[in-house]
């Protein structure tokens, strides 16, 4: 009798818990979109030339009968047929539509969804497929690059835009770096480092040498950047490199790369070209082109140069003062070097992780290339942009259902 008892508890636990866990899938409401009507087809279309031309006038990039809703610019149709169209221009194999590429990707993304039970049923599936392709064409919605680059290409398309990449104070770290960066580079991504944990030229190596310190390895970082073109187009990759205001190399990171500007101005002067992207050109003959910079302080720095007090330079190996330099003199490098040539930028250290949104995992140490992504380190994020104008109302108000269902999408 017991034993029947404790067999139709365990029998009534077992169906509990199979409830809680049973996969029901996402219902999707269709709002933009109506079933059975290609979104497509309710968007004019034309067929136009995607035309690029250089600073001298020569066209770089041409592309004819391209196919795109009457309602996109020509500027959004040049980027989408120079940038996001795969296939070798002039072969058949080319697209040639916008209707191709939003169909690869959309319909890639919600095949995923079906084979991995996201759906509660078909209907959700076509509803989020319709409703998604509908944002894109009406120009209300867009992904980053690197999903149109590769999704719908790749077997395993990188889909994010941003990562943040540690780096420690080792040969094998160091060089692990570059492949990383270098393999997201060829998908087209970009990628931000803090070089902070790599000991300065002012300590030693293990074995006895001197260590080279950050800004030597900047060099071979930013010569892979400049060679490895993002997503396997013509962009630049996207690179940020950060230091502590307390490392001892700080101060020849802050000047390089105003150093090596004056470099191509003289390459200028002595006749080679100053424009950007020209093989053999002034600018691709220095270094640092490929990356932004960045100095990290903190709110102990900044009070440093207030007061005009001394700011202290520690051994990444084993933290103790290797140098004492005055912090308003720093400062003035800084702001000196940013007025000559755009870098270093500002990152503030205390404030970054006094907002940190996960600050029990870890603190943030760095940022993508543009620093409006701040997280931990070996992580990524996928960035898409919303057009807030186009949740205008005819009226002049906004249309907070329509937007707020775009976003749930």
């Amino acid at each position: 009798m017991i034993e029947r008892e404790v067999t139709g508890q365990q029998k009534a636990r077992s169906a509990r818990s199979q409830k809680k866990t049973a996969k029901r899938g996402l219902s999707i409401e269709r709002y933009f979109t109506t079933a059975g009507v290609d979104p497509a087809d309710e968007v004019a279309w034309e067929t136009r030339t995607a035309s690029i031309n250089g600073e001298g006038g020569a066209v770089i990039f041409e592309q004819k009968d391209v196919e795109v809703p009457k309602s996109w610019s020509a500027l959004a149709t040049n980027v989408v047929a120079s940038k996001y169209f795969r296939g070798p221009l002039g072969s058949p194999t080319r697209e040639r539509s916008v209707r191709q590429l939003v169909t690869r990707v959309v319909k890639t993304i919600a095949a995923w969804g079906r084979k991995d039970g996201y759906f509660q049923a078909e209907d959700d599936a076509a509803a989020f497929e319709a409703d998604l392709a509908h944002l894109i064409y009406r120009q209300k919605m867009s992904f980053n690059s690197p999903v149109w680059f590769n999704v719908g290409v790749e077997e395993h398309p990188q889909c994010s835009a941003c990562f943040i990449n540690s780096v420690g104070d080792s040969m094998d770290s160091i060089l692990k770096l570059a492949h990383t960066e270098g393999m997201l580079f060829k998908y087209g991504s970009g990628a931000g480092s803090n070089l902070s944990r790599i000991r300065s030229s002012k300590e030693r190596l293990s074995g006895g040498g001197e260590a080279s310190g950050p800004v030597s390895f900047m060099r071979g970082f930013d010569a892979f950047a400049g060679v490895i073109k993002s997503g396997g187009k013509t962009r630049r990759a996207a690179k940020m490199v950060i230091l502590d205001a307390d490392h001892p190399d700080v101060v020849e990171f802050v000047t390089c790369k105003a150093d090596e500007e004056k470099k191509a101005w003289a390459l200028i002067e002595a006749g080679y070209d100053g424009g950007f992207n020209v093989k053999g050109g002034a600018y691709d003959s220095v270094f640092f082109q490929n990356a932004n910079h960045s100095i990290r302080v903190t709110d102990a720095f900044m009070r440093a140069v207030v007061e005009d007090r001394e700011w202290e330079l520690r051994a990444r190996t084993d933290g103790r003062a290797l140098e004492t330099i005055r912090a308003r003199e720093l400062m003035k490098k800084v702001t000196e070097a940013a007025w000559f040539c755009g870098d270093p930028g500002m990152q503030f250290d205390t404030t970054v992780n006094a907002w940190h949104t996960c600050p029990s995992s870890d603190r943030i140490n760095a940022s993508n290339p543009c620093s409006e992504y701040m997280f931990l380190d070996d992580s990524a994020c996928n960035l898409a942009s919303l057009n807030l104008m186009h949740f205008r109302q005819f009226d002049g108000g906004f249309d907070v259902e329509a937007f707020g269902r775009a976003v749930d999408l």
